[in-house]
């Protein structure tokens, strides 16, 4: 499974997280640094990722289109990159559940 981190992300969890999720992105590498919510969550429709964000919107975006949008909402508040890091690591399995159930649209880690 393929992440697109969002903008208020680090980019550098691209790297330290490679092995684990392959294929990953930052917006930033592909051009949606600045881009709105909408673009962004079509890309990663479009092109098979799932949205790491700490920004709500995306779980509205999710809830509300049948655009297939999944999205992984991080509830950590401010927190080290390495926090972050290890959640995601922590919780694999429920990211790769969310990624093979066709229904799920959000996961919600806290």
């Amino acid at each position: 499974m393929r992440l697109l981190f969002d903008q208020n992300l680090p980019p550098r969890l691209v790297t330290t997280l490679v092995t684990m999720y392959p294929g990953s992105v930052h917006v930033s590498m592909v051009g949606f640094d600045r881009a709105a919510d909408r673009l962004v969550s079509d890309y990663a429709c479009d092109h098979g990722y799932i949205v790491v964000t700490k920004d709500a919107d995306f779980t509205e975006l999710a809830l509300a289109s049948g655009s297939g949008l999944k999205v992984v909402w991080l509830r950590l508040g401010n927190c080290t990159t390495s926090k972050i890091e290890m959640v995601l690591r922590d919780c694999r399995e429920a990211i790769s559940r969310l990624g093979e159930d066709p229904d799920a649209r959000v996961l919600s880690l806290e």
